[in-house]
């Protein structure tokens, strides 16, 4: 029974120290990705990766068949401000019919606290967006960080975390946190294959939603209400 509990220790330690380590490294590396960018060391990086995503005989065109390129703009579109805000008031109000405040209350918060803090950066790192080529997607904002990026990782991975949260079976949790992943990612890219971002601009974002959706997963774990709460 003591080697038992000795065990569960040890699990739960090593746990705590991985969330904790996830939620120190996620921020650190916005603000190791931001002063690179701010310096202007990632220039060379971007252009590159940038124009890997286009025809080498004529920067304008995108990479693949006309259909990808319209894919791609469907793709972005996950990211976008008005589909994921559907999306959380949608999940938000389910979450309330089925007794779960508390859950409601965090992920409501993440997404508007990424949406602001996704705004208040890009004023204060005023970097312009790519010049390089067309943009395949109307933009309204400064560059970095990318905000169809902080949103769809702090939307997508803290929805992750609250419907995880409700399930039993280790592989169904595993399909929801790799379904998350996939959309996010994806929505990156799309961001860079429309050229209306830099690739460093989705790191970062990608590294501030996912600090917003880590500190969500604490609170949630936190604050988890017993049984019938």
């Amino acid at each position: 029974m003591i080697a038992r509990l000795k065990s569960l220790a040890r699990r739960l330690e090593a746990r705590t120290l991985a969330v904790w380590i996830a939620v120190a490294g996620a921020p650190w590396v916005f603000l190791a990705v931001a002063d690179e960018v701010g310096e202007g060391d990632t220039a060379s990086l971007d252009r590159r990766l940038l124009l890997a995503m286009r025809a080498a005989h004529d920067p304008s065109d995108p990479l693949g068949p006309r259909w990808l390129e319209e894919s791609m703009r469907d793709i972005t579109a996950l990211g976008g401000f008005t589909l994921l805000t559907i999306t959380a008031v949608v999940a938000v109000l389910l979450l309330v019919f089925h007794d779960r405040r508390r859950a409601a209350l965090i992920l409501g918060s993440t997404v508007v606290l990424a949406q602001i803090s996704s705004e208040l950066l890009k004023a204060v790192y005023d970097r312009p967006r790519p010049s390089l080529v067309a943009h395949g997607s109307i933009v309204y904002s400064q560059s970095f960080p990318s905000g169809h990026s902080t949103l769809a990782a702090a939307t997508f991975f803290t929805l992750a975390a609250v419907v995880a949260s409700a399930e039993t079976k280790k592989q169904t949790k595993a399909l929801i946190f790799v379904l998350a992943i996939l959309f996010v990612v994806m929505v990156g890219i799309s961001r860079v294959y429309l050229g209306v971002h830099w690739p460093t601009d989705v790191l970062g974002g990608w590294a501030l939603g996912a600090s917003w959706a880590l500190v969500a997963w604490v609170v949630l774990g936190l604050t988890k209400p017993r049984r019938g709460a």
